[in-house]
């Protein structure tokens, strides 16, 4: 009540503010809701009128003084708007109800408040098109992209203008000639910028965070923002795994890192070919000039490899309704379950080069030498390399046999681990609910957590210590693991 008759003291002495008609002491709920109007548009400026429109301009007639707010999730209130006239936007999360209530409260000549509530129909984003889930996420709002020295050791550098598959590029470095390869490399590359100055996005571990919003945030190492800008994808067509390019990003001047064409004395393009885009690898190409249709001619072009690592559900259950499906991985060790060491260090050395293994089952014969570690002594399908499991958007996991019959299922979910070398994640999930649920020499114990140690588009590892002992981590105690491959 104080923060609104405050409101009203200090919108009451403004001269532009409508004249208030304080003859009515009282106003009960229906005529505050008789005494105001609204009118939504699409834009922020309120230029394009709008039936569902996200951007509401208000007025009162007779003027009065009112608060428009609504209420947090956790129950704080969100004053969105006060006086006899103004605008507010209401811009619910992705999935929401688009009818929006909200609250109009007038405080009375009396010294009393009227509250009333009504609701209007806004626009909602259902789903971000596909090419957004991939560079933003489509779960978390953002996506982290780092520089990606996987592909030939080279971040950012030139290369021929080549053609063929841009998948090439983005997985192998077709087309390379030199590169950036080290943070010290960047600084002996200045002459490529605007400035001759390195702004802390020619270093190895710089970031920029491409948000579903259409923005684009640079950081140095240290997490200081470098610079803004904006984005948007054109063009987007990735039905041809043969084809050049997926798509072409556009963006304002100097919004990636790097954000140099090189051997061109600091030009900043602002369009990139999207050669290669997953939900963890992205590689942009842009040819001398801009002449994009010199494609094949062999001409200079520059490139920039990104990764990221941020996105742990699109990795793991991809974007579709139908979800993403996991089988067996033998291509770490030929092993796909058994124990290891619980060996600390880089859990990446586990799912890349099976660090700490001792033993494992290596062919779908070998499961069946391993019953004991079964709950009821029999293989249920899952002990099998063509078994699969599937994780789906509405947090179900189901294990399937070979041929498809499921086997068994519960819930999941991922909980995101920041800054931890051993691990990206856990997953929780109903116990028995992914393929071959078993800690080993338990006598068929199902774990529910399990500590994801290496996360990809196509590779997942999965580790739990004995007996659930998670604080021994480093010890090299026993250990069992999980490899799987994206089906």
């Amino acid at each position: 009540m104080s923060l609104l008759a405050g409101a009203i003291a200090l919108t009451s002495c403004d001269p532009a503010q409508e004249s208030v008609d304080n003859n009515t002491v009282n106003r009960s709920q229906e005529e505050i809701l008789k005494g105001i109007t609204f009118t939504q548009y699409s834009d922020e400026a309120c230029t394009t009128p709008a039936e569902d429109g996200n951007y509401i301009k208000y007025a009162t007639n007779p003027g009065m003084q009112v608060q428009i707010f609504a209420y947090r999730a956790d129950g704080s209130m969100n004053l969105m708007a006060s006086g006899a006239s103004g605008k507010f936007s209401i811009k619910p999360s992705r999935g929401s109800d688009p009818n929006q209530s909200f609250f109009i409260r007038h405080l009375n000549s009396d010294g009393t408040v009227t509250t009333a509530e009504t609701s209007l129909h806004v626009y909602v984003q259902q789903e971000l098109d596909p090419e957004i889930r991939l560079i933003a996420s489509d779960a978390y709002g953002s996506k982290t992209w780092v520089w990606d020295t996987s592909i030939t050791g080279a971040v950012w550098g030139n290369m021929g203008y080549c053609g063929g598959a841009g998948a090439d590029v983005g997985l192998t470095g077709n087309g390379q000639w030199w590169g950036v390869t080290t943070s010290d490399e960047f600084n002996g590359q200045l002459q490529h910028t605007e400035d001759g100055t390195n702004h802390g996005d020619g270093d190895l571990n710089a970031k920029m965070v491409i948000a579903d919003d259409g923005t684009i945030k640079c950081y140095d190492a240290n997490g200081n923002v470098i610079r803004t800008g904006t984005y948007a994808i054109k063009d987007w067509d990735p039905s041809d795994p043969s084809a050049w390019r997926m798509g072409m990003l556009e963006t304002s001047a100097g919004a990636i890192l790097w954000p140099y064409e090189i051997n061109s004395g600091g030009k900043m393009p602002t369009q990139f070919e999207i050669c290669y885009l997953t939900p963890d690898k992205m590689t942009l190409v842009y040819p001398d000039g801009g002449a994009f249709d010199g494609l094949g001619g062999w001409g200079e072009a520059t490139f920039w490899h990104f990764k990221s690592s941020s996105d742990v559900l699109g990795m793991a259950m991809g974007y579709e309704k139908s979800g993403k499906s996991w089988t067996w991985d033998t291509s770490i060790t030929g092993a796909v379950w058994g124990n290891m060491g619980y060996c600390g260090g880089a859990g990446a050395d586990v799912g890349t080069t099976g660090n700490g293994q001792w033993w494992g089952v290596t062919t779908s014969e070998e499961f069946n030498g391993q019953l004991q570690h079964t709950e009821d002594g029999t293989n249920h399908g899952d002990g099998d390399l063509d078994a699969y499991m599937t994780f789906t958007p509405d947090g179900l996991v189901n294990s399937y046999t070979s041929n498809g019959s499921q086997i068994r299922g519960g819930t999941f979910e991922f909980k995101i681990i920041e800054g931890n070398e051993w691990k990206v994640a856990e997953l929780n999930t109903t116990p028995g609910s992914i393929l071959w649920p078993y800690e080993i020499n338990s006598g068929g114990n199902m774990p529910s957590t399990f500590e994801v140690v290496y996360l990809t588009n196509d590779k997942m590892t999965l580790v739990y210590p004995d007996g659930g002992d998670f604080s021994t981590n480093g010890s090299w105690g026993e250990a069992s693991y999980w490899h799987f491959k994206a089906k």
